[in-house]
């Protein structure tokens, strides 16, 4: 099996959402349907965040932001948080700066162009969030050593990443994502490193078990692949592919989220600062 290069992929759907909101705005949703860690990540962040937003304002870290579909669902969700955004690529958070103008004007939330390896935050933020970014950085530990340091006392430190249990969908290859670092965490490897960091374990959790893992092949995994072959011309067919397959796959990833796994081809980590 072939490397899948995800980026490029990402780039052409950031070219084609970048002129209309609407179309940003509707892949926003498509993403928190499509990808069950998004799933998994807005149901802890709810639990946990809840209590801060009903205290007082509150500020939150997007340590890689992206696309920003976590920031859209962050300011919808919690009326008293600022957030501030940070990825290494320009061009992306300036589509973000551009959709988040109004929230930008409001002071709700800032985006800025920095390296988890060099950021220098101390004791600024209520709670972090990294996620799926951690497998990308050779030097993860460093990374979450200063995402920890720029939490406050008390404050959360949430990631989710693809686990070491990922290596099955690589065939002989290193990793099925050919932009990864690493193939992905086992629970007791994301635990050490987060310990080393000087945070407490709350919650480390697989993700993508056996039905979010096959729902996952069905909606993510092959079309992926025929994406990266004919590009956004595969459009058409995915979307009668989609007809029959999504709503099978949907019902998977219920599942997947009533059920603790086992073992899971992604996982989360929940942590607290001292």
């Amino acid at each position: 099996m072939s490397k899948i290069a995800y980026d490029p992929v990402k780039d052409r759907f950031a070219a084609v959402i970048r002129r209309f909101p609407i179309l940003r705005t509707l892949f926003y949703k498509l993403l928190d349907l499509f990808f069950l860690r998004s799933w998994y990540i807005r149901r802890v962040i709810r639990r946990r965040a809840r209590p801060l937003d009903e205290q007082s304002e509150w500020h939150m870290l997007d340590a890689g932001t992206g696309f920003g579909q976590y920031d859209r669902f962050l300011l919808k969700e919690f009326s008293n948080i600022r957030v501030e955004g940070i990825d290494v690529k320009e061009d992306y958070l300036a589509d973000c700066r551009n959709y988040f103008g109004e929230d930008i004007a409001r002071q709700k939330i800032q985006f800025k162009k920095q390296d988890l390896l060099e950021i220098s935050y101390r004791d600024e933020f209520d709670f972090t969030i990294c996620i799926d970014v951690l497998e990308h950085i050779e030097e993860d530990e460093k990374a979450i050593r200063n995402l920890a340091k720029a939490l406050q006392s008390g404050g959360y430190f949430l990631m989710h990443s693809p686990s070491h249990y990922s290596e099955s969908d690589a065939g002989e290859e290193d990793t099925f994502v050919g932009e990864h670092a690493r193939a992905g965490y086992s629970k007791e490897d994301i635990v050490a490193k987060i310990k080393r960091a000087g945070l407490e374990p709350v919650d480390v959790s697989y993700t993508y078990g056996p039905p979010g893992h096959f729902a996952w092949m069905l909606i993510i995994k092959y079309p992926m692949i025929l994406l990266n072959k004919i590009s956004l011309l595969a459009l058409p067919l995915l979307a009668l592919y989609y007809l029959p397959v999504l709503p099978i796959a949907l019902i998977l990833m219920r599942l997947d989220l009533a059920r603790e796994n086992e073992w899971g081809t992604g996982i989360y980590a929940l942590a607290r600062k001292p």
